[in-house]
């Protein structure tokens, strides 16, 4: 079984072509963190962590992406931490507890986008009461509980999402950046526990992170001659950490801004395409069902919907999904590190491959 901890040994057994590759993309260091466990902690730390031995020499293993600098430092002994509950209701009762509010009753209880409101047959759109951009809106779930996701509804939020995009288009042709996201609980930043993703459709640039994804990646093209993110997939591919729904690639991610971060990169270059929509409906259903990750964001990275003046060619469609934490906990997933360093990582991106494989060959 793989683990982060050999990846140095793995890149080193990789081919010429595909060991250059990755030096290409990613600078790797492996680290040995010691330090002195006085006698009077042993049975505390034995208790804890399992292994003394294991808290006196620590591997960690640094990566950083050159091209999107992005960084991640792991160190799975990190994951068996202690930290103190925020409460003894677990997330279920919570959830139960705040049945009723205005998004139980969205066509009552919520306004509407000037457009008029998107339904789908599980979900129907919103106007977002407080606007991050001009147009901004809602995709609010018939499923109170947002953990009560399968892959037919997750196909139905998106594709209604989507429909969300053209009319808010057709309504303002100069928004043509479309954005999407899913906050699920509070961990992943939702002031409201019902079930509902936010759509937004922007002007003049895209949003930062997507425009800077884009900047890199024309930069590489024409550094090197080759599609960032062709190259991306098959580096994690080479390393085992890559699979595929369909025509629909994903792999987890060699440097994720959070835990347990997989990334879907669509056959096209447009998230409207069927197989790509199926695959994330797949990938959570298993995310939730499998990893048991209860708190996650969901991104959607996509070109403009019409011709812009930037240069979009082989910009894929793509999608980034992380783990934000067990809700019960007062730990935060981010901290200093993550918004001044680099990503501080628990998680083992073998594992995460690793829990979605079997499932995912059998939906392929």
């Amino acid at each position: 079984m793989r683990e982060i901890a050999e990846l140095g040994r793995y890149v080193a057994e990789l081919p010429v072509a595909e060991r250059a590759l990755f030096e290409r993309i990613f600078i790797l260091e492996v680290v040995e963190g010691g330090l002195v466990v006085p006698q009077s902690m042993e049975p505390w730390v034995a208790s804890t962590f399992d292994d003394v031995q294991a808290v006196r020499r620590q591997r960690i293993v640094k990566l950083t992406n050159l091209i999107t600098v992005e960084g991640a430092l792991f160190n799975p002994l990190r994951a068996q931490r202690p930290s103190d509950p925020i409460s003894e209701d677990d997330v279920a009762t919570t959830v139960e507890a705040t049945r009723g509010g205005p998004f139980c009753r969205p066509e009552e209880l919520t306004p509407e986008d000037v457009f008029g409101r998107v339904r789908g047959k599980y979900c129907v759109t919103a106007s977002n009461v407080a606007k991050y951009d001009g147009l901004h809106g809602l995709v609010i779930f018939d499923e109170h509980d947002p953990l009560h996701v399968t892959p037919e509804r997750v196909h139905d939020y998106i594709e209604t999402a989507l429909r969300w995009a053209k009319q808010a288009h057709n309504a303002d042709t100069s928004a043509k950046y479309f954005f999407l996201m899913w906050n699920c609980l509070w961990k992943g930043g939702s002031s409201i526990v019902h079930g509902h993703m936010q759509v937004a459709l922007g002007r003049g640039m895209h949003y930062a992170h997507v425009e800077r994804w884009r900047r890199q990646a024309l930069l590489y093209r024409l550094a090197h001659g080759a599609n960032y993110f062709e190259d991306l997939y098959r580096v994690h591919d080479a390393l085992g950490l890559a699979r595929h729904v369909g025509e629909t690639r994903l792999f987890a991610s060699l440097t994720p801004v959070s835990e347990k971060e997989v990334v879907l990169i669509s056959p096209t270059r447009w998230i409207d395409n069927q197989d790509m929509i199926s695959a994330i409906g797949h990938v959570i259903d298993r995310y939730v069902h499998r990893l048991d990750v209860q708190s996650f964001n969901l991104v959607l990275f996509q070109r403009p919907i019409d011709a812009a003046e930037e240069d979009w060619e082989g910009y894929p469609a793509l999608v980034r999904i992380i783990d934000r934490g067990e809700p019960q906990t007062r730990a935060t997933d981010i901290g200093c590190m993550e918004l001044f360093g680099s990503s501080v990582i628990a998680a083992d991106p073998y594992r995460v491959i690793d829990a979605l494989d079997a499932v995912l060959e059998a939906d392929a």
